[in-house]
Parts: structure tokens; C-alpha cells; sequence
């Protein structure tokens, strides 16, 4: 059977719109990735205001501001252990104004929670891997243990008298917590808060009796002798705590995943700005000055592109996901 020559114009005429719309859609998204940004862009931090997350998105938000001439903002929305601000950044405009720093937790709490209000993978693209944040087992200066033996030895001498704090659930401190307690079958209470600063309040007033504390919250009270280290989570000692031993030398397995401190956007921005906001900030945090205050706050500068840090979040989803099953835990 023929078709008409009337059928063949209406499909020829189909086709040339659709290739005339797929141009323009792709010249306005590069027109608008050339006026990106026009406005304030405005960061949010899924964590009390003075932890690691924190301390990178507000050194990230200057030099952006800086480099770019907008304003950018930081904005704090603890609670849920990450959940809220992660929630609020996923269903936030597409249009590359509202950016997520974020936390290994976005890809750790599908495997610990039955629920959540977002996809990490769907909702949310990743736009760069800012820095390692290393781990550190600390106790209160008043607290007489000097070991991860010591420790253990206490918890199991008055089983679940003796609480641990996290900077929240589903975290990287929560998952090394239970993970410490099945592999040594300890009881210890787990205290979740809403950041590490309010956690280190709590350690420096001898409420909690150990935490696993990321190292730029640590570090300063660490110089000062007011906590005490026992042991790094990690594959490798860090170069600014040569004399402690990671958990693996200890004889304590599986803490060897990292926690670290990445930047997202809503799924929905295009990616011409993805790429746009990608490359400065990645050019900010491997320039001399950004590397150096990083560093300063304890951090491993990394500053990929979207593409390598995706392969980052799949790889790290399921070494978190063992992790979780192993440890036993559920997000609270």
C-alpha cells in the first residue's frame, strides 16, 4: 500500500519541527547557561551551622561570590539527620539557583531508611565532590580511656549506661557507632544530633561518653586537649594524626569508607549549568587558595566533574550498603 503524497508533507513537516524545536530548546539552554548567574544563588546546608559541611559550603559560597560577582548565601536546614535540607534542595526549581552541599548520608540513608521524600539518584544531580572528610573515635578529655580497648572494656562493664553521639542518623558517624557495637558486641545508647557543632558541645561537657566526630569539627579541640583521639576511620593514618592508628590497625574491620562533602543540584537544572557551576567551583577548590583552606579545616580537596562524582555516589551507595546491613542499623 502506497502512502499518500499528502501523508509523506505531513510527516516530512512533523519531523522538520521536531528538529526546529530540539535547536531551539538547545539554543535558549545555552543562552541561558551564559547569563547563569543573574541573580543570588543561594547554598544549602542540611546541618547545623559549624561542622564540616558547613565550614566547605561557606568557604565555597565566598570564593564563588567573588568569582562570579552574585550574591550567594548560605542557608542551614538541619534535622532528620540531613533529610530536610536534602528534601527542600530536592524539590527546589531546576534552574541552578539552589544548591545542595551534601553529605555521604544522602546515599547512605536508602539502605537504613524505608521512606524517604526523595531519590538522591533521581531527584538530584551531582554537580561536584568537594573533600574527603576524614573520621575520628574521640572521647571527652575527662573520660579516663586512652584506647578503643579501654573504651569497649568500659561499655561492656555497665552494658547500655554509656552513650555515643552522632552528628545525626543515618550518618557516617551513626553506621561506624553500630558498626563498633556489632563487631564488639558493646551497648552503648546512640544520641543523634542535629550537626556535628551541637555533638562537640555535648563531648566538651562530658555528656556523651565517645563519638565518631569528623575531623574538621574535631581538629581544633583535639590541638587544645579537650577531646582525646583513639583511632581515624579510613584506609590510611591522617598526616595531621601520624600517632593514631586507623581502626583496621586496631584490629577493628570495616571502617575503611570515608565519609565526604559533595555539591547537588535538582535534577530538573539543565545540564549546560550543571557543567557551568561544576567547572568554577572545581576551579576554586583545586586553586592554591581553595586547596589551602580545605586543608586548613582538615579536608581531602577533591573537586571532580559530575561525571566522575556520580561514579563516586554509585560505588559508595553499595559499600554503604553493606556497611548498613553488617552493622544492623535502620534510620531512626
Amino acid at each position: 500500500m502506497k502512502t499518500s503524497p499528502s501523508v509523506n508533507v505531513i510527516r516530512g513537516v512533523t519531523l522538520a519541527a521536531i528538529v526546529a524545536l530540539g535547536a531551539v530548546s538547545s539554543e535558549a539552554s545555552a543562552q541561558t547557561a551564559q547569563s547563569y548567574p543573574d541573580r543570588r544563588i543561594t547554598f544549602v546546608v542540611p546541618y547545623a551551622p559549624g561542622g564540616a559541611t558547613d565550614v566547605a559550603a561557606r568557604l565555597l559560597a565566598q570564593k564563588l561570590q567573588e568569582s562570579w560577582k552574585q550574591t550567594v548565601t548560605v542557608e542551614n536546614k538541619p534535622g532528620a539527620g540531613g533529610v530536610i535540607g536534602n528534601d527542600f534542595a530536592a524539590k527546589a526549581p531546576g534552574d541552578g539557583y539552589t544548591v545542595l552541599i551534601a553529605i555521604t548520608q544522602i546515599i547512605q540513608a536508602p539502605s537504613l531508611m524505608s521512606k524517604l521524600p526523595y531519590d538522591a539518584f533521581k531527584d538530584l544531580a551531582p554537580v561536584t565532590q568537594v573533600a574527603i572528610s576524614p573520621i575520628v573515635l574521640v572521647v571527652p578529655e575527662a573520660q579516663p580511656m586512652k584506647s578503643v580497648k579501654e573504651l569497649v572494656d568500659l561499655a561492656k562493664s555497665s552494658p547500655g549506661k554509656y552513650p555515643y553521639g552522632t552528628f545525626g542518623n543515618a550518618t557516617t558517624s551513626h553506621l561506624y557507632g553500630e558498626l563498633l557495637k556489632k563487631n564488639t558486641g558493646i551497648d552503648m545508647t546512640h544520641v543523634p544530633y542535629r550537626g556535628a557543632a551541637p555533638l562537640l558541645n555535648d563531648l566538651l561537657g562530658n555528656q556523651v561518653t565517645a563519638a565518631f566526630l569528623d575531623f574538621t569539627t574535631a581538629g581544633p579541640q583535639l590541638e587544645a586537649g579537650k577531646i582525646r583521639p583513639l583511632a581515624v576511620g579510613g584506609e590510611k593514618r591522617k598526616p595531621k594524626l601520624p600517632n593514631v592508628q586507623t581502626m583496621a590497625e586496631l584490629g577493628y574491620p570495616g571502617f575503611e569508607a570515608e565519609g565526604w562533602v559533595g555539591v547537588f543540584v535538582p535534577a530538573a537544572t539543565p545540564k549546560d549549568i550543571v557543567s557551568k557551576l561544576s567547572a568554577e567551583l572545581g576551579r576554586i577548590i583545586n586553586s592554591p587558595e581553595g586547596t589551602a583552606g580545605l586543608q586548613a579545616v582538615n579536608l581531602v580537596p577533591v573537586g571532580d566533574s559530575p561525571e566522575s562524582f556520580e561514579k563516586s555516589l554509585r560505588r559508595d551507595f553499595d559499600r554503604w550498603a553493606t556497611v548498613a546491613k553488617t552493622a544492623g542499623v535502620k534510620g531512626e
